[in-house]
């Protein structure tokens, strides 16, 4: 019962973590909503160039990333 408590509880905290973009890669930057391949692997590109973003809002220095994205973005990550 114990283990299942604990399980559940991982679960549900998986659900709610934030991804981070200073250390995420393409793969797990496209699993956000709105963000592809493509996307993902340019975020990642910025990061290598410039350096960890200091801010979410940051990343909307990248190229193909709006406005509109960001606000997405921004739900579902964070900068650690």
């Amino acid at each position: 019962m114990r283990r299942v408590l604990l399980l559940l509880v991982f679960l549900v905290v998986s659900l709610f973590a934030k991804i981070d973009i200073n250390s995420a890669d393409a793969e797990t930057l496209a699993s956000i909503k709105g963000v592809g391949e493509k996307k993902a692997e340019s975020i990642v590109e910025y990061r290598e160039k410039n350096g960890k973003f200091t801010t979410i809002d940051d990343v909307i220095k990248v190229k193909g990333i709006g406005d509109k994205l960001l606000e997405v973005i921004k739900q579902e990550a964070e900068v650690k």
